[in-house]
Parts: structure tokens; sequence; C-alpha cells
């Protein structure tokens, strides 16, 4: 075993979530190689085709890895590895929400018009995990395939791509959506915590919302907070300074001052820790994929690592 790659333990706990081959389009490479050579490619950030040998044909790897961010093999993976974590009482469901800039390197950019075709699938089904009878197509983007379209955004320094994400009282992601850089915090907002669906693994609807949630002052808007209170979650976002401003100016009429829980608060810092433990992926924190939903999948693999591993 290599640096890096899954231990016995961890293996054992995603060997029964993987799809297995339906026996009409041939037979998987063994899933523990492949996985290991995504991961190892994640952590370091090397080229696809420099790829140690022992990791097999590094294209097998690489469209394994591509294959499965299509059609969301890994949230779906990242999802069944949270339901586990959570039907032994192991999430901290006071979460926190934040974002991050990623600088794109430029093999990021000059991703073709047109998304590759997809190959046959070799999906199956065992122990409830979804089955892939028809392997989706690439998320094609909504304008054809422009930067912006993809995840990334331009300014002085570059292209850029931004990683929104919440993250439980234990440091670890529990959804992630990828945007352009300068894409504001407050617009992704609602997706970051609609993408929140840990399933039980009986009977049962997956959980979707969380007992408490922090957030910076880059949320601290009125759309953000009547949202929350639609939800019925607690919140603790500090009041902007114009933002408290403007509601004394208007004296009574202002309204009375946002609830603010200082010591709730503190514990914001374990988003920053999540981005933190996202961010020892070199391929995370440096940006080289082309495709914004190959980009996704590669963070969302990462997350895996991270949960099997904590």
């Amino acid at each position: 075993m290599g640096r890096g790659d899954l231990t016995d333990a961890e293996w054992e706990r995603l060997r029964p979530l993987l799809p297995v081959s339906n026996g009409r389009c041939g037979r998987w490479r063994d899933h523990r190689q492949v996985i290991d050579g995504i991961l190892h490619r994640v952590r370091t950030g090397v080229q696809w085709r420099n790829l140690p040998e022992r990791f097999g044909p590094w294209k097998t790897v690489y469209e394994r890895h591509r294959l499965w961010s299509a059609d969301g093999t890994w949230e779906r993976l990242l999802q069944q590895v949270q339901a586990a974590a959570d039907a032994a009482g192991e999430i901290d469901w006071d979460i926190s929400v934040d974002s991050t800039i990623v600088r794109a390197h430029q093999h990021a950019a000059g991703a073709r018009t047109d998304p590759p075709p997809a190959p046959a699938s070799k999906g199956g089904r065992r122990g409830g995990t979804p089955g892939r009878d028809a392997v989706a197509e690439p998320r094609r983007p909504p304008d054809g395939g422009s930067a912006g379209s993809e995840g990334l955004g331009r300014s002085r320094g570059g292209f850029t791509s931004k990683v929104h994400l919440s993250a439980d009282g234990r440091c670890r992601p529990l959804s992630l959506v990828i945007t352009p850089g300068q894409r504001a915090d407050c617009t992704q907002f609602k997706p970051v915590l609609e993408k929140i669906r840990v399933p039980k693994l009986g009977p049962g609807r997956p959980r979707k919302k969380p007992d408490s949630l922090a957030a910076d002052k880059a949320y601290s808007n009125r759309p953000c907070r009547e949202y929350l209170r639609r939800r019925g979650i607690r919140h603790t976002i500090p009041e902007k300074t114009d933002s408290q401003a403007a509601r004394l100016r208007k004296g009574s009429r202002g309204g009375r001052p946002p609830g603010f829980d200082e010591q709730r608060y503190k514990k914001r810092n374990t988003v920053e820790r999540a981005i933190n433990r996202l961010k020892q992926s070199r391929a995370v924190a440096t940006r080289y994929d082309k495709r914004g939903y190959v980009y996704l999948g590669t963070a969302t693999a990462a997350a895996v690592a991270i949960w099997l591993r904590t």
C-alpha cells in the first residue's frame, strides 16, 4: 500500500457502496486500484499521464473519475458515507457555511464547446446503492462551454473558481457548489444548504435540516435570513455595519437588531478548518480540470477521503 492509499478499514467502508458490473458491458477494472489512483492525483495534482504504473493505465483512471463526476457517483458516495456516520451519531449538526477562492491553472482553460460523449455503462446495483443502467451524459454548460459556464471567473490575477461549502461541527464538508471566482457568497447560500442530503440507512426521509448555522457577514442580508426563518433554522450571522447604521437611522421603524450568539459564532472556525483540509489536496487547492463538473468531482472525492479518514 502506497502513501495516501485507502487502508483496509477505509476500503471495507467504501466497498459495499460502489457500483458493480451489470454483466452486459464488460467488467470494471479493480475499483480499489483505480480509486487509489484517483486519490493520488487529487492529493498530488500530478498530470493524469504521469500517474505511477501501479495504478494501471492512466486513461482508465481518468475515465473512471470523469464518468463518476458526470453521473453523480462521487456525490452519492459522499452521501452514503455521511449516512453511515449519521447512523453512528458522529455528525455534529451545528454547521457553518463559507467559501474559498481557488486559482485556476492555465490548463483549466480552453474546454471544448461540446462535452465528450460518455462511454457505455457497466453499472449495476448492490445493497440498495443506486444503479446505473444508463450513464448520464456529462452536464452540458448552459451557454455551450464558455469560461463562466465551467465555473471559471476572470480577474486581474487570471482565471479563478470559488468553492462554496457547508461543514459540520467536526470540520467535514457536507455539501459543495462550484461557481466562477467573482460570484458573491450570498447568491449560493440557498443552493449550498439545499444540497445537504444525508440519507437514512433504514426507512425514513434523508436529513436536510441542521440544528443551527453560523456564517460571516457575507451572508448578512434579508433574503438569507428570511430563508433560514422560513425553514426554522437557528442561525448566528453578524450584522453589517452599514445595515446597522441604516436600521438605527430609521429609529423605531428600523425594527429590532437580529439575534447574535457570540459564543456560537466562535464555532464558525470549523468551516475554515474544513477548507484547509480540502486544500491539502493539491488538485483542489489549484484547479487543473477544464470541466466544471470534473472539478466538482475532484473536490467531492477529496471530501469522501476526509470523511473516511476522520
